[in-house]
């Protein structure tokens, strides 16, 4: 059942200013590498923001891009933001200025909020921009600055935080997202599936610019009156295995790139996560093989799961005691989830067609995209850009991106099933497949792998008697190409458009 709220209602009142009502001002909420805060201390963090923003002219409704790093800033800001009923944009601070400048136009915001270390490019980007946001440098050790601010009472429809959807292609487009949709998913899927409680401590892979970890590494905990580690250093298997025994985290946010490397370093054996209750991943798909060698490794349960921008958060998952191991598990309570055709009908079990979902936490839509509003907004329903299928169990199995399907020599191709079968091989650390036209113009598959030693002689040709062994014949690369890192996307994602033209160009050598 989905969760109602009341309609004057505002997310910072219901992840942080609710827990000082309920008593809980002096529990800790985040735990930084040199300190904790209390619920009480964020308050006055953000309050103090939210002021700074008033005085710099920021009405109710209107944007401020918040591009920080993860800690005390990052959260003082998001909550200042909403506290004066603004709209929150979060990008990710390490954008490249041209991409900064490009967000800055789109979302006409008011105000950008940086920290020291990103000041300069920030104003550089606003100089290209061709606006004139206000650069805030938001400092919260620096002294000064009411602690309090009443929250303004926004309805619990209206816009309250802006996600980027920009898939596999690297153009962003913004998600608008209401205080509902924020609170629906904590209640459903944060409290109810994954069971968060006052004594859960996350800690989280992916930064909190993106969804997936501002739920899981922001919200959800707050919400319970439990408490977040943050750091803003680049995630790596050391730094993990060190901030969760050093904070007895409980719960992992966790992607399949960090999972395989957590489970291929040198000290996983030694590793102590005796703390943790569970791991989840999403933003990719986790293949068999590798939750299996997790499993082996660390003993941790790992839920895999599929959420979108589009409806904020995790839909479809493993539950706390009933993992399907390469499913996506079942639907979160309150949320109707259904594998469609192109004619929006419902297929049988088994076949393959588009993921339809609705649930209380769908977007308002596409900001200044109305075609595409209109393609994936239908009614009550989202329709995806994912192909699954359901099995007769009713657990549902990713099959991929439906824009990612190629066709080879007249059968159809999905990426993801040749990428699982690559990932099974020891040499591999990440892997790509795409399809692109050859000098004869027909559509073949190129395999783009970061190997564990780039050195080792021969391994594309392994590579390639690996897949033939395994798939059927026209599934096989008929290149692959070695790359020293991924190129990925402002959300993190692999970006694909960009090796679409390299695949191109590697199959014409």
């Amino acid at each position: 059942m989905a969760f109602e709220p009341p309609e004057s209602f505002n997310i910072a009142d219901y992840f942080l200013v609710d827990r000082l009502g309920e008593g809980r001002g002096g529990a800790v909420a985040l735990r930084l590498d040199d300190r904790t805060l209390t619920y009480a201390q964020v308050d006055a963090l953000a309050s103090r923001a939210g002021h700074a923003l008033r005085q710099l002219g920021v009405r109710q409704e209107e944007r401020v891009i918040v591009a920080l790093p993860d800690g005390a800033a990052f959260v003082a800001a998001l909550f200042g933001v909403l506290k004066i009923g603004a709209v929150v944009v979060m990008v990710n601070p390490e954008l490249p200025i041209d991409n900064l400048a490009a967000i800055i136009r789109y979302s006409r915001a008011r105000v950008v909020v940086v920290d020291r270390m990103g000041r300069d490019s920030m104003e550089g980007a606003v100089a290209e921009s061709g606006r004139t946001p206000d650069v805030l440098e938001l400092d919260p050790d620096a002294p000064g600055g009411a602690e309090t601010l009443e929250t303004v009472a926004t309805h619990r429809d209206d816009p309250a935080i802006w996600l980027f959807s920009g898939g596999t292609t690297g153009r962003p487009k913004a998600v608008v997202q209401t205080h509902r949709s924020f609170a629906n998913t904590t209640e459903l899927y944060g409290k109810r599936t994954l069971g968060l409680t006052e004594r859960d401590v996350t800690i989280s892979v992916p930064k909190l610019y993106f969804g997936y970890a501002t739920g899981s590494n922001l919200f959800f905990p707050f919400s319970v009156g439990g408490s977040s580690v943050m750091f803003a250093d680049r995630p790596t298997p050391e730094a993990l295995f060190d901030r969760i025994a050093r904070h007895g985290a409980t719960v992992l946010i966790n992607v399949p790139k960090l999972i395989k490397e957590m489970v291929d370093h040198p000290g996983a054996g030694a590793a102590d996560l005796s703390s943790l209750r569970f791991a989840t991943s999403a933003g990719e798909a986790l293949p068999p093989a590798l939750y299996d060698r997790w499993i082996d490794t660390f003993g941790v349960e790992l839920l895999d799961g599929l959420g979108t921008a589009e409806m904020w958060h995790v839909f479809l998952t493993n539950h706390p005691g009933d993992v399907r191991p390469g499913s996506l598990g079942r639907p979160v309570e309150g949320f109707d989830v259904r594998v469609r055709d192109l004619d929006g009908n419902d297929v049988a079990a088994g076949e393959v067609g588009r993921l339809w979902v609705r649930g209380d936490s769908r977007a308002i839509g596409y900001w200044q995209d109305m075609p595409q509003t209109m393609e994936a907004f239908r009614g009550e329903w989202f329709a995806a850009g994912d192909l699954v299928r359901q099995d007769d169990a009713s657990y549902f199995h990713y099959v991929g991106r439906a824009d990612d399907a190629v066709k080879v020599g007249g059968k159809w191709l999905l990426p993801a099933e040749v990428e699982s079968c690559l990932l099974e091989h020891a040499d591999v650390l990440e892997v790509a497949v795409i399809g692109a036209p050859d000098a004869a113009g027909l559509t073949k598959p190129v395999a783009f792998v970061v190997a564990a030693d780039p050195d080792a002689g021969g391994l594309e040709a392994r590579l390639m008697e690996h897949v033939l062994a395994r798939l059927e014949p026209y599934k096989r690369p008929r290149r692959v190409v070695l790359l020293d890192r991924m190129p990925r996307t402002h959300l993190g994602k692999m970006n694909r458009s960009e090796l679409r033209s390299r695949a191109a160009a590697a199959l014409s050598e």
